[in-house]
């Protein structure tokens, strides 16, 4: 893969941010108080870390092939933006990537050693989002994103349910990525469903026994090979419809 080059340091972008930090830090009245000084300070350093973001979510944009809008989304979503966000699992930072997902991710695109520093965790989290995305399609790499791969491709091949934080974090996405245009693949090996409608995101599975219990046998595939029929699609409360599969132990009660 062709690497971009690199926009740390030295982006039109921040340098701009940077003069408007002095423009603001030099225009105030000397006589001005100290408090006056710390909040221009605080804007300016609010302005040149907004504007940075912005670079690293175009760079990542360009280097993986995935809209911008996408990758604030799941940004936001994650982290609600926070750099330094842990999750409960540990997942860290801005696109809350599990630290395994990290060292290989981190390997794999020579990214420096802390996965709290925004850019290098914005190209990991963007990096992965791609691989995601060429394995599942959309919407679904969302799902596969937010629970896990191997989570995800059991859900598609046992028709278990996905945790409910994850069908809301799809449903919340869902609407950003159904309206942006196909993204395109990046390998030949690599198949994309161009319409998300014929290609639903949550399956059950279809067993030629009666009864609402779950077969015991029933194990996770490592992909999302085999797909079983659709049936009982039910629309969530907000948000798109066709998503979401309600269990028969739920839809019993």
């Amino acid at each position: 893969m062709v690497r971009l080059p690199h926009t740390r340091h030295h982006s039109g972008a921040i340098r701009s941010a940077a003069l408007v930090m002095t423009a603001l830090l030099f225009s105030s009245p000397s006589a001005a108080v100290s408090q006056q000084t710390v909040d221009v300070s605080a804007d300016a350093q609010a302005t040149i870390y907004g504007a940075a973001i912005d670079v690293y979510i175009a760079e990542a944009s360009q280097r993986f092939a995935i809209p911008e809008r996408w990758i604030r989304a799941v940004m936001r979503a994650e982290s609600a933006n926070d750099p330094r966000a842990v999750s409960s699992a540990g997942a860290m930072g801005l696109m809350q990537i599990m630290p395994r997902t990290w060292d290989e991710l981190r390997a794999r695109y020579d990214l420096g050693e802390d996965p709290f520093e925004p850019r290098d965790n914005i190209l990991a989290g963007t990096a992965y989002l791609r691989q995601m995305y060429d394995r599942f399609g959309a919407p679904g790499f969302l799902a596969a994103y937010n629970a896990g791969p191997e989570r995800y491709a059991e859900h598609l091949a046992t028709g278990r349910p996905l945790p409910r934080e994850t069908r809301a974090y799809v449903t919340a996405l869902a609407p950003v990525v159904t309206g942006a245009p196909t993204v395109p693949p990046q390998s030949e090996r690599t198949t994309i469903v161009v319409d998300w409608r014929a290609a639903p995101l949550f399956v059950a599975r279809i067993d030629q026994r009666s009864g609402d219990q779950p077969r015991a046998d029933e194990q996770a595939s490592d992909g999302p090979s085999a797909q079983p029929a659709i049936s009982n699609l039910v629309q969530p409360e907000e948000g798109p419809t066709g998503l979401f599969v309600r269990p028969q132990a739920e839809s019993s009660q």
